[in-house]
């Protein structure tokens, strides 16, 4: 299956109508570099990877990074698979997935990470714990040399008025050595979670 063109076929069905509920404004569109880059947005809703996808062009494919058991679900974990989502066991050290993002990455595509890797609202997780960010992202983009882009998606989505997507401006991320510390990596996700709170002080 190519996943490029079942992607493109998916955006053309789905965005009409999910734009009849839940239209969006895109700010910073101008900010998405070419090649390969690890997207970072943050999560506090289930349609938030759609509205990801969707604040990129049709053309401007992105991967996400999703947890395992929604493989499982019957046809939808078929369809995303087909449609270019990488599938993380996040119980697990999951080589394969890992190596899935490294090859799509160095291939110059463009990889959809929520570093906090659950729905955080109002700063805690559903189980009330503060939210952590993961510094996942930032070790993918540190082992291929892409960027890292900051992404606010709001809390709350408005119905049939449009909910504005802000996308902020790539970064390079910087470390000493041939290979980041664990401290770098830590400081290069409080980068890129500064950036996302940036973006929403700065929502217009």
């Amino acid at each position: 299956m190519n996943t490029s063109l079942f992607y493109q076929f998916i955006y053309r069905v789905v965005w009409p109508f999910f734009c009849l509920f839940h239209p969006i404004r895109v700010v910073g569109r101008e900010n998405i570099p070419q090649g390969g880059a690890v997207i970072c947005p943050n999560h506090s809703s289930l349609c938030d990877p759609v509205m990801a996808c969707f604040a990129f062009t049709r053309r401007q494919q992105l991967h996400p990074m999703a947890k395992i058991e929604v493989r499982r679900v019957p046809v939808l974990g078929k369809l995303l698979e087909w449609g270019g989502v990488i599938f993380v066991d996040r119980g697990a050290a999951d080589i394969h997935a890992i190596k899935s993002a490294l090859k799509l990455l160095k291939a110059g595509e463009k990889l959809l990470i929520f570093p906090e890797g659950t729905r955080i609202r109002n700063g805690v997780d559903k189980h009330g714990k503060p939210a952590v960010a993961h510094a996942g992202a930032a070790l993918l983009a540190t082992r291929t040399g892409v960027p890292l882009v900051p992404m606010y998606i709001p809390e709350k989505k408005n119905w049939f008025r449009p909910t504005t997507v802000v996308i902020g401006r790539p970064f390079m991320p910087v470390y000493e050595g041939r290979k980041p510390t664990a401290e770098e990596l830590d400081a290069i996700t409080g980068q890129v979670m500064g950036g996302v709170a940036a973006l929403k002080e700065a929502d217009p």
